[in-house]
């Protein structure tokens, strides 16, 4: 340990997406590289003299306790646990943190140390992951509500990828067999399943962590929801959900020093008709066993809905990955001109 092709992919791993902006502690682990980058795990994060670094992945990642602080980290899956390396800024974000971080207050603060909060979820309480719609995310559970986190990779191949990395570090953990099941009658057996709802499709691993895929169900909801925002203008049964992505939507800023963009985080859901964006909760739903009430707010809420009809024009930008994409539309919002037109030019 390590072999050459593990040092080689998690070099190739070591990237930071380039449209995001991290601090200066966090790019200094994005430059090292190979035996440096594995020197560093123990040497720095590592809480156990013989765990091995089994996979590295950068992504923005939300926390139960903040839903509306994402925060960029370094991903580091080893035999023992995931380590979060948050950016620094994260601490400072929001007011109710100190709690959640018991931050004291260090002398290093004004010293040539860049500090990075390193959050720790141990294999040992992992209870489930759910896979978010279309593997744009997924969900880390552990056994409180200040070990739920939420990967959002944007990206379905580094979903897929962490995944099956950590299936595997998991089938090497020694946890106790379960007990074996227990004969159950007729009614038990098909009565509990006769509720109307289709469940979630769970895969149980043999660590007895659950894996929670989407069903279509999820499509559906979404579907219903998305008509309730078009006022009931189109037949729900033709309405085709064709796009579900999460991207980020980008607010330039006038009259600053250079003319910076900043980018927020929204859902883009592109329908036969119309063109959404949402600002979705990735990290609260679904609800944890544990929570007592629902979340503050709804999962989805409609930042802005346009016509695909309204739409002018689609200009693309040259750069590689992410790509830019502006949408215009036309001035004129909520008429029908067609309509409005035919009425004042045939008819009483």
């Amino acid at each position: 340990y390590p072999s050459e092709f593990l040092m080689q992919k998690i070099t190739e791993d070591n990237q930071i997406p380039v449209h995001l902006h991290v601090s200066v502690s966090l790019q200094y682990v994005a430059g090292l590289k190979g035996n440096a980058l594995v020197e560093f795990f123990h040497g720095n994060i590592a809480e156990v003299e013989n765990e091995e670094l089994r996979h590295l992945m950068w992504s923005s990642v939300l926390f139960y306790k903040t839903p509306n602080v994402e925060v960029m980290a370094c991903v580091l899956l080893s035999t023992k646990a995931i380590y979060f390396l948050l950016d620094d800024s994260f601490i400072h974000a929001d007011e109710h943190q100190s709690d959640f971080w018991n931050k004291e207050n260090s002398d290093c603060e004004n010293s040539a140390f860049h500090l990075s909060c390193c959050f720790v979820l141990k294999l040992n309480d992992l209870q489930s992951v759910n896979v978010g719609l279309f593997d744009q995310y997924f969900r880390i559970t552990g056994h409180s509500a200040d070990h739920i986190v939420t990967c959002l990779t944007r990206d379905s191949y580094n979903t897929h990828t962490f995944i099956q990395q950590l299936m595997a570090v998991l089938s090497l953990l020694a946890r106790t067999p379960s007990p074996e099941p227990v004969d159950k009658d007729f009614y038990s057996e098909f009565g509990s399943k006769n509720t109307g709802k289709m469940e979630n499709y769970e895969l149980i691993h043999s660590s007895r962590v659950k894996f929670i895929y989407p069903n279509e169900e999820e499509i559906g909801d979404l579907a219903f929801l998305v008509a309730e925002k078009m006022d009931g203008l189109t037949n729900l049964q033709s309405l085709n959900i064709l796009l579900y992505v999460l991207a980020f939507q980008v607010n330039r800023t006038e009259g600053s020093a250079q003319n910076t963009s900043l980018l927020q985080p929204k859902t883009l859901i592109l329908t036969s008709s119309d063109l959404f964006l949402f600002d979705e909760d990735y990290v609260s739903y679904p609800l944890p066993e544990f929570a007592k009430e629902p979340p503050k707010r709804d999962k989805y809420q409609l930042a802005d809905g346009r016509r695909i009809r309204d739409l002018d024009r689609v200009l693309m930008g040259y750069q590689t990955y992410p790509q830019a994409l502006t949408f215009v539309f036309d001035d004129v919002q909520d008429q029908d001109l067609m309509q409005n037109l035919t009425l004042d030019h045939f008819g009483e």
